[in-house]
Protein backbone atom coordinates (compact mmCIF):
# COMPACT_ATOMS: atom_id res chain seq x y z
CA UNK A 1 0.00 0.00 0.00
CA UNK A 2 1.30 3.45 -0.87
CA UNK A 3 1.23 6.43 1.46
CA UNK A 4 1.46 10.12 0.53
CA UNK A 5 3.56 10.98 3.59
CA UNK A 6 6.10 8.41 2.39
CA UNK A 7 6.30 10.00 -1.07
CA UNK A 8 3.70 7.63 -2.57
CA UNK A 9 5.82 4.63 -1.57
CA UNK A 10 5.27 1.78 0.88
CA UNK A 11 5.69 2.70 4.53
CA UNK A 12 9.11 1.55 5.81
CA UNK A 13 8.95 -1.59 7.98
CA UNK A 14 10.64 0.08 10.94
CA UNK A 15 7.94 2.81 10.97
CA UNK A 16 5.21 0.14 10.95
CA UNK A 17 6.94 -1.60 13.86
CA UNK A 18 7.09 1.62 15.93
CA UNK A 19 3.42 2.58 15.44
CA UNK A 20 2.54 0.18 18.28
CA UNK A 21 5.12 1.96 20.48
CA UNK A 22 3.38 5.30 19.82
CA UNK A 23 0.03 3.75 20.77
CA UNK A 24 1.35 2.93 24.28
CA UNK A 25 1.57 6.67 25.13
CA UNK A 26 -1.55 8.70 25.88
CA UNK A 27 -2.70 10.94 23.03
CA UNK A 28 -2.06 14.09 25.14
CA UNK A 29 1.51 13.06 25.91
CA UNK A 30 2.09 12.08 22.27
CA UNK A 31 1.02 15.59 21.23
CA UNK A 32 3.52 17.10 23.73
CA UNK A 33 6.31 14.84 22.43
CA UNK A 34 5.41 15.90 18.87
CA UNK A 35 5.92 19.49 19.96
CA UNK A 36 9.45 18.66 21.12
CA UNK A 37 10.25 16.75 17.91
CA UNK A 38 8.92 19.65 15.80
CA UNK A 39 11.16 22.06 17.75
CA UNK A 40 14.14 19.80 17.00
CA UNK A 41 13.25 19.56 13.30
CA UNK A 42 13.22 23.36 13.14
CA UNK A 43 16.70 23.54 14.72
CA UNK A 44 15.54 24.74 18.15
CA UNK A 45 16.78 21.68 20.05
CA UNK A 46 14.97 18.99 21.98
CA UNK A 47 14.47 18.48 25.73
CA UNK A 48 15.24 14.78 26.27
CA UNK A 49 14.50 15.01 30.00
CA UNK A 50 10.99 16.25 29.25
CA UNK A 51 10.43 13.42 26.78
CA UNK A 52 11.71 10.87 29.31
CA UNK A 53 9.22 12.17 31.89
CA UNK A 54 6.38 12.07 29.36
CA UNK A 55 7.17 8.43 28.49
CA UNK A 56 7.83 7.23 32.06
CA UNK A 57 4.19 6.07 32.54
CA UNK A 58 4.54 3.73 29.57
CA UNK A 59 7.68 2.22 31.21
CA UNK A 60 9.76 3.02 28.13
CA UNK A 61 13.43 2.07 28.10
CA UNK A 62 15.94 4.40 26.45
CA UNK A 63 15.64 2.44 23.18
CA UNK A 64 11.88 2.95 23.12
CA UNK A 65 12.30 6.69 23.74
CA UNK A 66 14.81 6.95 20.88
CA UNK A 67 12.53 4.93 18.60
CA UNK A 68 9.59 7.22 19.46
CA UNK A 69 11.61 10.32 18.60
CA UNK A 70 12.92 8.72 15.37
CA UNK A 71 9.49 7.61 14.10
CA UNK A 72 7.85 10.95 14.93
CA UNK A 73 10.73 12.78 13.27
CA UNK A 74 10.32 10.62 10.15
CA UNK A 75 6.53 11.02 10.00
CA UNK A 76 6.53 14.78 10.55
CA UNK A 77 9.47 15.62 8.28
CA UNK A 78 8.28 13.29 5.50
CA UNK A 79 4.75 14.69 5.61
CA UNK A 80 6.12 18.26 5.45
CA UNK A 81 8.54 17.35 2.66
CA UNK A 82 5.77 15.83 0.54
CA UNK A 83 3.26 18.61 1.32
CA UNK A 84 0.70 16.29 2.92
CA UNK A 85 -2.22 18.04 4.65
CA UNK A 86 -3.08 17.09 8.24
CA UNK A 87 -6.37 15.31 7.37
CA UNK A 88 -4.65 13.02 4.86
CA UNK A 89 -1.82 12.35 7.31
CA UNK A 90 -4.32 11.44 10.07
CA UNK A 91 -6.12 9.06 7.72
CA UNK A 92 -2.89 7.36 6.64
CA UNK A 93 -1.63 6.99 10.22
CA UNK A 94 -4.93 5.37 11.20
CA UNK A 95 -4.55 2.95 8.28
CA UNK A 96 -1.17 2.00 9.77
CA UNK A 97 -2.82 1.21 13.12
CA UNK A 98 -2.36 4.40 15.14
CA UNK A 99 -5.48 5.07 17.25
CA UNK A 100 -7.72 7.89 16.00
CA UNK A 101 -7.14 10.20 19.01
CA UNK A 102 -3.37 9.71 18.75
CA UNK A 103 -3.40 10.50 15.02
CA UNK A 104 -5.59 13.56 15.66
CA UNK A 105 -3.22 14.93 18.33
CA UNK A 106 -0.15 14.33 16.19
CA UNK A 107 -1.79 16.00 13.20
CA UNK A 108 -2.91 19.04 15.23
CA UNK A 109 0.73 19.62 16.22
CA UNK A 110 1.80 19.08 12.61
CA UNK A 111 -0.85 21.45 11.23
CA UNK A 112 0.22 24.24 13.62
CA UNK A 113 3.87 24.00 12.54
CA UNK A 114 3.60 22.74 8.95
CA UNK A 115 4.55 25.98 7.22
CA UNK A 116 7.54 26.90 9.48
CA UNK A 117 8.67 23.25 9.35
CA UNK A 118 8.64 23.27 5.55
CA UNK A 119 10.58 26.56 5.53
CA UNK A 120 13.15 25.12 7.93
CA UNK A 121 13.55 21.90 5.93
CA UNK A 122 13.85 23.89 2.69
CA UNK A 123 16.57 26.08 4.19
CA UNK A 124 18.59 23.02 5.24
CA UNK A 125 18.09 20.84 2.16
CA UNK A 126 20.83 20.41 -0.41
CA UNK A 127 23.12 22.48 1.74
CA UNK A 128 26.80 21.98 2.27
CA UNK A 129 28.71 23.22 5.26
CA UNK A 130 28.68 26.99 5.75
CA UNK A 131 31.71 29.17 5.02
CA UNK A 132 32.37 31.38 8.07
CA UNK A 133 35.44 33.27 6.92
CA UNK A 134 38.24 33.43 4.35
CA UNK A 135 41.77 34.68 4.83
CA UNK A 136 44.48 34.75 2.18
CA UNK A 137 47.95 35.88 1.29
CA UNK A 138 50.07 35.90 -1.87
CA UNK A 139 53.71 34.80 -1.88
CA UNK A 140 56.05 35.57 -4.74
CA UNK A 141 58.99 33.17 -4.87
CA UNK A 142 62.15 34.92 -6.05
CA UNK A 143 64.59 32.02 -6.28
CA UNK A 144 64.78 28.30 -5.67
CA UNK A 145 67.44 25.65 -5.99
CA UNK A 146 64.77 23.04 -6.85
CA UNK A 147 62.65 24.88 -9.43
CA UNK A 148 63.77 26.30 -12.75
CA UNK A 149 60.96 28.85 -13.09
CA UNK A 150 60.27 30.75 -9.88
CA UNK A 151 58.39 33.89 -10.92
CA UNK A 152 55.05 32.23 -10.22
CA UNK A 153 53.03 33.73 -7.35
CA UNK A 154 51.31 31.32 -4.93
CA UNK A 155 48.00 32.08 -3.26
CA UNK A 156 47.50 30.67 0.24
CA UNK A 157 43.82 30.39 1.20
CA UNK A 158 42.52 29.55 4.66
CA UNK A 159 38.80 28.84 4.92
CA UNK A 160 36.89 28.52 8.19
CA UNK A 161 34.15 25.98 7.39
CA UNK A 162 31.28 25.40 9.83
CA UNK A 163 29.87 21.88 10.05
CA UNK A 164 26.20 22.62 10.86
CA UNK A 165 25.45 19.06 12.03
CA UNK A 166 28.25 18.97 14.60
CA UNK A 167 28.29 22.71 15.34
CA UNK A 168 32.05 22.89 14.82
CA UNK A 169 34.15 25.30 12.73
CA UNK A 170 37.21 23.73 11.14
CA UNK A 171 40.05 25.37 9.18
CA UNK A 172 40.74 24.24 5.62
CA UNK A 173 44.03 25.45 4.13
CA UNK A 174 45.18 25.25 0.51
CA UNK A 175 47.85 26.65 -1.76
CA UNK A 176 47.03 27.51 -5.38
CA UNK A 177 49.05 28.60 -8.35
CA UNK A 178 47.99 31.87 -9.98
CA UNK A 179 46.35 29.96 -12.84
CA UNK A 180 44.34 27.70 -10.51
CA UNK A 181 43.31 30.72 -8.45
CA UNK A 182 42.01 32.46 -11.58
CA UNK A 183 39.95 29.36 -12.46
CA UNK A 184 38.57 29.28 -8.90
CA UNK A 185 37.56 32.96 -9.12
CA UNK A 186 35.78 32.46 -12.45
CA UNK A 187 33.85 29.45 -11.09
CA UNK A 188 32.91 31.29 -7.88
CA UNK A 189 31.60 34.24 -9.90
CA UNK A 190 29.53 31.88 -12.07
CA UNK A 191 28.13 30.13 -8.99
CA UNK A 192 27.33 33.49 -7.36
CA UNK A 193 25.52 34.70 -10.50
CA UNK A 194 23.53 31.45 -10.66
CA UNK A 195 22.52 31.72 -6.99
CA UNK A 196 21.37 35.33 -7.50
CA UNK A 197 19.29 34.34 -10.52
CA UNK A 198 17.58 31.56 -8.54
CA UNK A 199 16.67 33.72 -5.54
Amino acid sequence: MRFRFCGDLDCPDWVLAEISTLAKISSVKLKLICGQVLRDLQGEGIDYDKISKLTSDAKFESGDVKATIAVLSFILSSAAKHGVDSDSLASELQQLGLPKEHAAGLCRSYEEKQSPLQDSLRARSLRVNRLDSVSWRVDQMLSSSELQQVNEPLVHLKLAVRDEDRGVTEPVAMTLSAQKFRVLLVELRQAHALMKSLS
